[in-house]
């Protein structure tokens, strides 16, 4: 594995790596208001454990995408 400090990128790699951060804390914002907002009821599983791993995992917006994919339940109309 190649290992660069931060001043050996170039100044694009280092845009690009800011822009997915940047990208990265935004889903991460919007899925832990969402879920903060939504009933438990309509949520897969506990919400801590879904704030905690939309938290801690940091793969390029994987944790928020599984949560508004598997871990929101469809609100009912009525």
């Amino acid at each position: 594995m190649d290992k660069r400090a931060w001043n050996d990128l170039s100044d694009r790699k280092r845009r690009v790596i800011v822009a997915f951060g940047v990208v990265e804390g935004l889903l991460k914002i919007a899925a832990l208001r969402d879920l903060r907002r939504r009933p438990a009821e309509e949520v897969r599983g506990p919400k801590k454990a879904w704030a905690l791993g939309i938290v801690l995992v940091n793969a390029m917006g994987a944790a928020p995408a599984a949560y508004y994919l598997f871990g929101r339940r469809r609100r009912s109309i009525a």
